[in-house]
């Protein structure tokens, strides 16, 4: 599996080892069932801090692009070829952007909208 990080990338450590880990899927280079590395041995062979490998991990699963089975490790995921398209990021960012064109409609302020956000983010945790 060839990954490559480009520390002088404005894009985060972990944004970039998601979509790298993404094309691997997405090429065929690992298929459904397929170990990955474990958490550890990635983040030793990028020379990345664990956490960050574990941060990419997450967010992978959470997307059903990967499944972690315990001990046994992590894989990719029995459905990644159909889950691969799902981009939970640009969802989020279409749904923020109809929701604050909603309320500019109405006559909210920047400064109200944002917060409100942050109201609702303190709410729901």
């Amino acid at each position: 599996m060839d990954i490559t990080i480009d520390l002088e990338s404005p894009d985060p450590l972990y944004a970039q080892l998601i979509a790298q880990l993404k094309s691997v899927i997405e090429r065929g280079h690992k298929k459904p069932g397929d170990p990955l590395p474990s958490i550890r041995q990635l983040a030793n062979d990028l020379d990345l801090n664990s956490k960050t490998v574990a941060k990419a991990y997450r967010l992978l699963e959470r997307d059903r692009l990967i499944q972690a089975r315990g001990v046994r490790g992590t894989f990719v995921h029995p459905q990644a070829s159909v889950e691969n398209s799902v981009d939970i990021g640009t969802r989020v960012l279409e749904e923020l952007t109809q929701t604050v064109d909603r309320l500019r409609e109405i006559g909210a302020t920047e400064s109200e909208i944002r917060i409100g956000f942050s109201q609702v983010m303190k709410q729901t945790r």
